[in-house]
């Protein structure tokens, strides 16, 4: 075999290789000696075919296989003798005249071929121990405490419909639909035809809930609020909109008091039982959020600290993945890049940089895990099966047998587990800084993550979020 590179640029390599025909021709006498023993043709035993009959009759299918197994076994050969990994499957293209092929395949000249691929780029791990984050530190109050234990109070202790002539209370829960407007103008999520609410529980803008007091079923109102300054939809920030509010139902709390024997309903001793039954929810939900800030920082880090070329493979392959996402987001919702206050050009250029660090990520996420051997192991996957089937109530079996059908599916699933556990090694190794925080600047952060990580990141615009999707890829 015969090979000359005719193209090294960057990532990119083309070689031109060649086999002689010899060597095909050997390999399709042994094809035909496998053939022999269990070919059955009419006016033969089984067994006992001349080989040049079976040339005769098997000859063009048996070399055209041929021919692909040696193409194969020396594109995998010649990598790996030149120390490289292809990010994708290379691309062969065999000559176009056929009469070329012809003569290939009947044995009579060398099959030549050109490979082009592009390689995974090696990557030099940067030092851990230079990375900085903050450390979300969020205390749970009293007062806070409080509310949460009054909000599973009134979840759990159920609602009653209040009848034809009720008016709304505070603490009532409601359902009602609604269109929004600023300056006459209707906008994207300002409109719903049957919304829930409890009033007092601060669920939607603020002041929005204390206008419905009073309202009775059936009646409509204008109901006028401001968006907060730092809502997280800037477009909306510091808005006045006009809501024109119907009430549909009106639901009462049913009675029943805060004590131990409705601690005992939801199979826990007494008040003190729930109230820290309440906290360890409430600290659990913290320390998840926690650590999402900090894994967009230890990604931040890994990115700002490893600049390399990128595969236009891979590139490409995720762009696509996630343009089809926002394009099929804007049309469903009937909308343009315009109303999204962007070109449809400015937003390729931008999803397409995205593309780019999610790739490189990748890169770096697995060579780090392959670096420090760091590893998934059966009961993680096993539990991350689990955690998946349980997103889906009243079709779990469904969803087990999807991925016990579908191997691929099933491996996918290690990829979080593996990122996540990554950047647990990595943010192990770097500094960090305990950073005392309100659960609401805590959960501003991770809106403004969630801001400027398009794909993730474009969230508050399209509301895409696809559970497998994540920035590190194992590309091992």
């Amino acid at each position: 075999m015969q090979v000359t590179e005719t193209l090294n640029d960057g990532l990119k390599r083309k070689l031109n290789m060649t086999i002689p025909a010899q060597d095909l021709v050997s390999q399709l006498d042994a094809k035909l000696a496998e053939i022999k023993d269990k070919a059955s043709l009419k006016g033969f035993r089984p067994g006992k075919v001349p080989v040049h009959h079976l040339k005769k009759v098997y000859g063009r299918s048996a070399m055209t296989e041929v021919m692909q197994d040696a193409i194969n076994n020396s594109v995998t050969q010649t990598l790996s003798e030149r120390a490289e990994r292809a990010a994708t499957q290379p691309k062969v293209d065999l000559p176009e005249d056929q009469d070329e092929i012809n003569r290939v395949i009947e044995g009579k000249a060398d099959l030549a071929f050109d490979v082009s691929y592009e390689v995974l780029p090696p990557v030099e791990l940067m030092d851990f121990k230079s990375i900085a984050y903050n450390q979300p530190v969020v205390e749970i109050s009293d007062d806070e405490l409080d509310t949460e234990v009054k909000r599973v109070f009134r979840n759990n202790r159920g609602y009653e419909d209040k009848g034809d002539d009720a008016v709304v209370a505070d603490g009532d829960r409601l359902g009602l639909s609604f269109v929004g407007k600023i300056n006459g103008e209707t906008f994207e999520g300002g409109s719903s035809d049957h919304a829930h609410v409890t009033v007092g529980s601060g669920e939607f803008i603020p002041g929005f809930e204390e206008q419905l007091i009073g309202m009775k079923k059936g009646e409509t109102r204008e109901v006028t609020v401001t968006f907060p300054a730092d809502y997280q939809q800037e477009e909306l920030a510091g808005k006045t909109a006009q809501f024109d509010v119907t009430m549909l139902h009106i639901d009462a709390p049913k009675a029943g008091e805060l004590d131990d024997e409705f601690a005992k309903t939801l199979g826990l001793e007494n008040v003190a039982g729930l109230r820290d039954a309440v906290k360890a929810q409430m600290r659990a939900a913290l320390d998840s959020m926690s650590r999402q800030h900090v894994k967009r920082q230890i990604l931040d880090a890994l990115d700002n600290g490893h600049k390399f070329d990128v595969p236009e493979q891979l590139v490409e392959a995720e762009f696509e993945q996630i343009w089809g996402r926002v394009k099929h987001e804007i049309e469903e919702h009937g909308r343009s890049f315009e109303d999204e206050g962007t070109t449809e050009e400015e937003a390729r250029a931008q999803y397409h940089k995205i593309a780019e660090r999610r790739v490189r990520l990748g890169l770096v996420v697995a060579e780090v895990g392959n670096a420090n051997k760091v590893e998934v192991t059966d009961d993680e996957h096993q539990q991350a099966l689990i955690a998946e089937v349980r997103r889906f109530p009243g079709q779990e079996q469904q969803v087990y047998d999807y991925y016990r059908k579908n191997p691929q599916a099933l491996a996918g699933l290690r990829a979080p587990v593996f990122e996540n556990k990554v950047v647990d090694f990595v943010a192990a190794e770097g500094k960090a800084t305990d950073t005392a925080m309100t659960r609401e600047e805590l959960a501003k952060l991770i809106q403004s993550d969630e801001y400027e990580d398009d794909g993730e990141a474009h969230e508050h615009h399209h509301h895409d979020h696809d559970e497998h999707d994540h920035e590190g890829h194992d590309h091992d």
